[in-house]
C-alpha cells in the first residue's frame, strides 16, 4: 500500500478553462491576420503559374509557328496537337497542368481582344469579373491593376 503523505498535482477545471479562455482569444486576434494573407498569396501564385503557362505558350509558338487555338487550350503543352507532331517539340510543361489556387481550370483564349492569347483565373469566386479576392488573375495585367 502506498502512504498517500503529499497531495497529488495537477490542473484544476477553472485553470483549464482559463487556458482555453486566453487561446481562445490569441485565436481570435491571430487568425483574421494569417487569412488575410492567404488571400494575396493565392492571387500571387496564381500571376506565377499564368507566368510559366505564358513562357510555355510562347516556347510552342517558336516551335510551331502559332499559338495554340481556344479549343486546343493549354493542353497543346503538354501533348501534341493533330497534325502539329512534327513540328511540336513539347511537353512545354514539365507537370500536368495545375488547378488555379481555389481548385478551379484556368481559361485560355486565342486570338483574344487582349492580344495574341490571355490565360485566366477567375479568383476565389471562380466566376468572371469581381473584386478583392474575387477579381479575375489575367495574363494580360496585374494584380489590382
Amino acid at each position: 500500500m502506498k502512504n498517500k503523505t503529499s497531495k497529488e498535482h495537477g490542473f484544476t477545471l477553472i485553470e483549464l478553462l482559463i487556458v482555453m479562455v486566453i487561446l481562445g482569444l490569441l485565436a481570435a486576434l491571430v487568425g483574421p491576420r494569417l487569412f488575410g494573407h492567404e488571400g494575396k498569396s493565392r492571387q500571387k501564385t496564381a500571376k506565377l503559374q499564368i507566368s510559366n503557362f505564358e513562357t510555355a505558350v510562347d516556347t510552342f509558338r517558336l516551335d510551331t509557328g502559332r499559338f495554340p487555338t481556344t479549343e486546343q487550350g493549354l493542353n497543346a503543352l503538354r501533348t501534341a496537337p493533330q497534325g502539329m507532331e512534327k513540328k511540336w517539340d513539347g511537353p512545354y510543361l514539365p507537370k500536368a497542368i495545375p488547378l488555379d489556387p481555389w481548385g478551379n481550370p484556368y481559361q485560355y483564349k486565342s486570338p483574344s481582344d487582349h492580344g495574341d492569347y490571355e490565360i485566366i483565373s477567375y479568383g476565389a469566386d471562380g466566376n468572371p469579373g469581381g473584386q478583392g479576392l474575387d477579381e479575375d488573375i489575367v495574363s494580360w495585367k496585374n494584380i489590382g491593376d
